[in-house]
């Protein structure tokens, strides 16, 4: 009778309000922890993706790279890279040097008439 009268002392204890209470608090400080947690993992998660695309990217540029480099080891390659970026030419070949005109256009020029006759124009409108 003893042990079953123990028993019911905990249970008492245990199902008070001041120990629930704290129970509920507790449980709501895990609740809050693991939100933050799942907001951290999402965060985490588009970051990781944001690092993939820039290792992608990057390996296409090394890609890129090395193609340049074996091209430019070759004399073809050489004299492409040469000729794209310096405009150089061989013996007997001419270039072309395509120069804009940067003067602006002249305004086109109006008769004495057009003008009176806009101004009349202008007075009624």
């Amino acid at each position: 009778m003893r042990n079953f009268q123990k028993k019911r002392v905990w249970r008492n204890i245990l199902q008070s309000r001041p120990v629930l209470v704290l129970l509920g608090a507790i449980i709501l400080i895990f609740a809050w922890s693991v939100l933050g947690f799942w907001n951290k993992m999402e965060e985490t998660g588009k970051n990781k993706q944001a690092v993939e695309n820039k290792v992608a990217e990057l390996k296409e540029q090394k890609e890129k790279l090395l193609a340049d480099i074996n091209s430019l080891q070759t004399e073809e390659g050489k004299e492409k890279f040469f000729r794209e970026n310096y405009g150089l030419a061989k013996e007997g070949e001419n270039v072309i040097v395509v120069v804009e005109d940067k003067t602006p256009p002249a305004p086109p020029k109006t008769s004495f008439s057009d003008d009176f006759f806009s101004f009349l124009k202008n007075i009624f409108k």
